[in-house]
């Protein structure tokens, strides 16, 4: 094992810059959502993405930013969902 020293991260990534998230995961998550706003139409605006697991493409609309999620998911935020053409 090795040291980072501080402020030193293992990796280096933008927050602003969307990760790639595999087209067929955003197709998915966007499934998801829109099934939630037509079964829950009182809900509005409020939801922030999908977490949704890679390997079944089960998933959960989330209402908070930054959500913990399991190994096998990812977070497909809700700009991406919304500006993906499928």
């Amino acid at each position: 094992m090795y040291a980072l020293k501080q402020g030193q991260t293992e990796q280096s990534y933008n927050r602003n810059q969307p990760a790639l998230i595999d087209p067929a995961l955003i197709q998915a998550a966007g499934l998801i959502y829109h099934t939630y706003c037509e079964v829950h139409p009182e809900v509005t605006g409020n939801a922030s993405g999908v977490a949704i697991n890679r390997v079944n493409y089960r998933g959960k609309v989330i209402f908070i930013h930054h959500p913990a999620l399991l190994p096998d998911e990812c977070f497909v935020p809700l700009n991406q969902i919304e500006s993906c053409v499928y």
